[in-house]
């Protein structure tokens, strides 16, 4: 008999959500919680109406042998909204305390930053706009250069966040107008091109958090901010241990504001920033 297709959601059978909660898990570490199928109906129904796929069980068949679907499936998936200086605060404590204490304590030697799971670009940008103001508040402070490595899982994220350029509705979640009208450019589309100066102090590469940090290099900073929420208690500690060997010794990480440590005291030392907490690297 013939499937039939419309554009109505397809429908997903708690049998088909476990076996894709299961994949994603395997994948990039997600860990969806129950009743979240309306999500995973509503991120993958145009994946699943364009392949003619029945339900989810198919779809994860199809993966196995189909790189490319994969690929586009966690992209889906890992596809979150995001904005400029979030929380505000982890941006105010990286230009009044951690880039002066840094560099003061490398002389020479450039700073390097790395923004986890950047999504399309707000934060590694926002952090090079910190560096700028920084540099004309106080200009000798920081004596060699600085590196942000941005990285995320998604393709497209990383597409998107390359080209530095956004639409209105990206540039009012949280990008102030002075902001605005200092580091960007307006296109003759209408959007907005970060300034080339900005943009090159960033550069973006792609990583699965379950996979291996070594060939990042070592960092005097890592933001990895609201994305260990999404993984499970155990894959979130085993990251933060990873994140730790890359860190160098003295060396910063700032978690986002409903994210905390866990059991990691013995190579974590927690800061009190007022507001805002920090963890240096025993």
């Amino acid at each position: 008999m013939t499937k039939q297709f419309s554009n109505a959601r397809v429908q997903i059978t708690p049998q088909g959500f476990v076996l894709f909660r299961n994949f994603l898990q395997d994948a990039c570490g997600i860990l969806l919680g129950d009743n979240k199928e309306y999500l995973v109906s509503s991120r993958l129904n145009s994946i699943m109406q364009e392949n003619r796929f029945s339900g989810l069980d198919e779809l994860v068949t199809q993966m196995k042998t189909t790189p490319r679907l994969k690929e586009q499936v966690v992209d889906a998936m890992t596809t979150n909204e995001t904005l400029w200086f979030r929380d505000i605060h982890p941006y105010a404590i990286l230009r009044d305390r951690l880039l002066p204490e840094v560099s003061a304590e490398l002389g020479p030697k450039p700073v390097r930053i790395w923004s986890a799971a950047c999504s399309s670009g707000q934060e590694p940008y926002s952090m090079s706009m910190v560096i700028d103001e920084l540099r004309r508040l106080k200009p000798g402070l920081i004596k060699a250069g600085e590196k942000i490595i941005a990285t995320d899982i998604s393709p497209s994220m990383l597409e998107h966040a390359r080209r530095g350029e956004y639409d209105m509705l990206a540039i009012g979640r949280g990008l102030q107008k002075d902001h605005l009208m200092r580091y960007f450019s307006q296109s003759t589309t209408g959007s907005w091109k970060i300034n080339r100066d900005i943009q090159a102090r960033v550069e973006f590469k792609s990583l699965n958090l379950l996979g291996n940090y070594s060939v990042l290099g070592s960092f005097d900073i890592v933001f990895c901010r609201n994305v260990l929420i999404y993984f499970s208690s155990e894959l979130k500690q085993q990251i933060l241990r990873k994140i730790h060997a890359q860190l160098k010794p003295g060396g910063y990480l700032l978690l986002g504001a409903s994210e905390s440590l866990g059991p990691l005291n013995d190579i974590y030392e927690m800061v009190h920033c007022s507001p805002g907490i920090v963890y240096r690297a025993k």
